[in-house]
Formats: C-alpha cells, structure tokens, sequence
C-alpha cells in the first residue's frame, strides 16, 4: 500500500501525522516507546522545567461526562534528570519533542539548551497551561513576552521550536502572529480550556486548584476553530490538539489547516491502539477521495 499519510513539520520527519500530546504517557522513555511502537509518528514529553516541581496535591484529576479536567500543576523530576529517559528512545525513528516551561525568557532559554544537550529533537514550549501562575497561560496571553521568549530560545538551540498556544484569549491569530515573527518554527493549538467542577454535597470546589483545564471531546469544535484562525494568520506549520480521538476528527483539523495531530486525552479512555487507528483511517479516507498525499488535505477548507 503506498505510504500517503508521511509528513514533515519544521524538518521533523513523521511516518504518519500522529502524536502524542504532552502530559499524557510522556513522563518515561519505555512509555513514549510504547506510544510509538503502536503508531504515532511523534511522542511530545511531559512538560519539563529547571528544577523538579511537585504540582498541586490531589485531587488533580476529575472526569465530567464530556472529557478530562486537570490542574496537575506541571510536576515534573526537572529537565538535567530527563536524560536517561531519552537515551531510551535513540533507536526510535519517531521525532521526540521535549515540552518545556519556564517563568521567564532566561529561563526558558536555560531550559532549552539543557534539553538541546540531552537529546531532544525539537522543544515545544508549553506557554499556555491554564492553572499554573508565572508559567503559563499568562505568558500566552502576552504577544510581547511571548516574542521576548520565542527570541531567547531561538537564539541559544538550533533545532525546531513548536510553540503551544492557550485557547483561553480573544484573537489566538495574533499571538500565533507574534509568535512566528518571533521565529517559532511551527504552532501547536491548542492546549486545555480554563474550567472548573464543584461537589454539590460538599459545595466545595472538585480540584484542590479549583480551576484547572478541560480536555477531550468537548473542546474540539473551540481547537478547530483556533486552527482555522492560526492557519490563516501564519505561514509556518500548524499542529491540531485538542479532543481527537477519532481518524474524523483528525481530518477535520486538517481541512482547518493542521499539518499533524496530537492525541491525549483518547489515550486515556481508548488506549495507545488510537494512533494506529487514526493513522489508518486517515490512509483509507486519502485513497477513497484520491488524494496523492496528506499534504493535499491541509487548509482545504479555507477554500469556501
């Protein structure tokens, strides 16, 4: 069967245009290695920062009838003892993108060289967590700090920087703008939508942040929308995230202008075997309405 559905975003090349979303089975190498051997075409880390964090207590998870919502508080061992996870996934053809945050330009940058040392293939910086104060959303909502950030890392790492956008602003177009004259090499939209839960017999708030971010199915249309906006806004490629858990919905991000996906919350709920689903489905649907390749199918709603 010919091979229509390899990819290449910001020099990275991709079997297919599936990948693992941040946050979820990315904390271990033999994790992201089970990711690809069931058929993502790239593994996005847990998010990484300098030094280790704990995150938020529990509970840090709720699931609602309509998808995930979190506020994890970006726990992670810090990014000089993310090494030995790497070195696990050397003889992997899958593209390993390291996630990273920080609380400044300086930082971020400090962040990325380590990351460039430890092996990573790409960095995405994560700027748009919306229940983290100083690390997140706040910094993607800021298309001067954001462009400040952007600068410093580009000019400290020579490999592909995919920047993470919030959909929780007015006019994502323009901070995908800001972010690409900046240098950003690719796009990725979106991460969670700011949300919240409350225990009616408690009357007290589910997570022990209170707010944290919704994912799954009930923020696709909100992520197609924004992958609409940030197509036509920039000329660098783009990545759809949020609620794909089907080869429908991952089509559906590339009419919208995605040149690749990223899966995370499914995960959860179908398991690794999603990324080969997705991958076959959209192989399928490519020769059933005679398209070449998948590059064919990117933005094509922009055409009406």
């Amino acid at each position: 069967m010919e091979n229509r559905i390899a990819t290449e975003i910001a020099g990275l090349k991709l079997a297919n245009p599936t990948m693992l979303a941040a946050g979820i089975l990315g904390y271990t190498g033999l994790s992201m290695k089970s990711v690809i051997e069931a058929g993502a075409g790239a593994v996005v880390t847990k998010t990484m920062g300098l030094e280790p964090r704990t995150g938020y207590p529990n509970p840090t998870v709720v699931q609602t009838n309509c998808g995930l919502l979190n506020a994890m508080g970006l726990p992670n061992p810090g990014i000089r003892h993310f090494k030995e996870e790497l070195n696990k996934l050397k003889n992997t053809r899958a593209p390993t993108i390291l996630s990273i945050y920080g609380s400044s330009p300086e930082e971020f940058a400090n962040v990325a060289e380590i990351a460039v040392n430890i092996g990573a293939d790409a960095l995405e910086l994560n700027v748009s967590c919306p229940h983290v104060k100083k690390a997140g959303a706040e910094i993607g909502c800021d298309p001067l700090l954001l462009a400040e950030i952007v600068k410093e890392v580009k000019k400290r790492v020579d490999i592909p920087v995919i920047v993470k956008l919030t959909p929780n602003v007015a006019n994502i177009g323009e901070i995908a703008k800001s972010a690409e004259e900046a240098g950003a090499d690719a796009i990725t939209a979106v991460n969670t939508v700011k949300a919240m839960a409350i225990e009616i017999e408690t009357c007290r708030p589910i997570l022990a942040n209170k707010f944290g971010g919704l994912s799954g199915p009930a923020i696709k249309p909100i992520a197609v929308r924004c992958v609409y906006d940030v197509y036509r806004s920039v000329n660098v490629p783009v990545i759809g995230c949020g609620g794909i858990t089907s080869w429908q919905d991952a089509v559906e991000f590339m009419l919208a202008g995605a040149s690749a996906v990223q899966i995370g919350t499914a995960v959860a709920f179908k398991g690794v075997g999603v990324f080969n689903s997705v991958a076959k489905g959209i192989q399928d649907y490519l020769e059933r309405k005679g398209f070449k390749n998948v590059k064919e199918l990117v933005g094509l709603a922009h055409k009406f």
